[in-house]
């Protein structure tokens, strides 16, 4: 499998979070373009499968842009104001086109983890 996947865990629940939604923009130097905008499934994932695949999925630097405050309202948490995390940036490099790069977030109020995951 090639291409771009994600899913999303809520640390604090123990589940995946359910309808977070997410950017994704391709970077070309100060330049930041959104590609298209996706939401987890009750598994914490996309549907449809790869968010960027074909020739769409080529070499370059990404960032996807988890709305994670938004999430965390909307499942019942209590956030302060501001919130500490809101907008969760992940900025990553895609070099290996015939790969699949699987990123990862692990939310909870006050932390998040990511990783490159297969």
């Amino acid at each position: 499998m090639t291409g771009l996947t994600t899913h999303v865990l809520d640390t604090a629940l123990g589940k995946p979070a359910e309808g977070l939604r997410i950017d994704l923009f391709q970077l070309d130097g100060e330049i930041r373009r959104h590609l298209k905008t996706v939401e987890t499934n009750a598994d914490g994932r996309v549907d449809g499968g790869p968010i960027l695949i074909g020739e769409n999925f080529r070499a370059g630097t990404y960032e996807l842009v988890f709305h994670a405050g938004d999430y965390l309202r909307a499942s019942g948490t209590p956030l302060p104001h501001p919130a500490f995390l809101d907008l969760v940036p992940i900025r990553f490099g895609i070099a290996d086109v015939t790969a699949h790069y699987h990123v990862p977030l692990l939310i909870s109020p006050y932390g998040y983890s990511t990783y490159r995951g297969s």
